[in-house]
């Protein structure tokens, strides 16, 4: 049987076009890139500050962890209250005031023993250990989500 050479002489493979190289980017990449680098740049940059703002709170966190009297909550939750707030609102508080001020101040209600602790549990020459224990837990709740106040100076 003889073959027809001529119809498979003549067959071509099918030619493609070139591939498409993703180098010289469209103009169209260039802005979503350098929009990107701004958004984390910005985003960056708040969170730095942010974690700037907040040292005072990781450092009265840690120096809390170390207290176990009544006393020295209080001295350290008035003295993390003086970073956030101005002085002549928080200095000249004491007792009921100051406890007002810091339940203001608070996204969490202040329980009544920590209020007692606070008012005159500081005087007390043998402190109630549960006491303690309450106004410690108050004092990191409070130190951690207290809202951030602006101080003149």
């Amino acid at each position: 049987m003889p073959q027809n050479p001529g119809n498979l002489d003549r067959l071509n493979d099918i030619v493609l076009p070139p591939q498409l190289s993703w180098w010289p980017l469209a103009p169209g990449w260039y802005v979503l890139i350098a929009l990107s680098s701004v958004t984390a740049g910005w985003l960056m940059f708040r969170l730095v500050k942010n974690w700037k703002a907040n040292a005072y709170r990781r450092v009265a966190l840690r120096e809390l962890a170390t207290l176990n009297d009544a006393s020295s909550i209080a001295e350290l939750l008035r003295r993390t209250a003086l970073v956030v707030s101005p002085r002549a609102d928080v200095a000249s508080l004491s007792e009921n005031e100051w406890v007002d001020w810091l339940a203001n101040h608070s996204s969490v209600a202040v329980p009544p023993e920590v209020r007692r602790q606070l008012s005159c549990g500081v005087y007390e020459r043998e402190p109630d250990p549960s006491g303690v224990s309450a106004l410690s837990d108050f004092a990191a709740q409070w130190i951690s989500q207290h809202p951030t106040m602006t101080v003149e100076s």
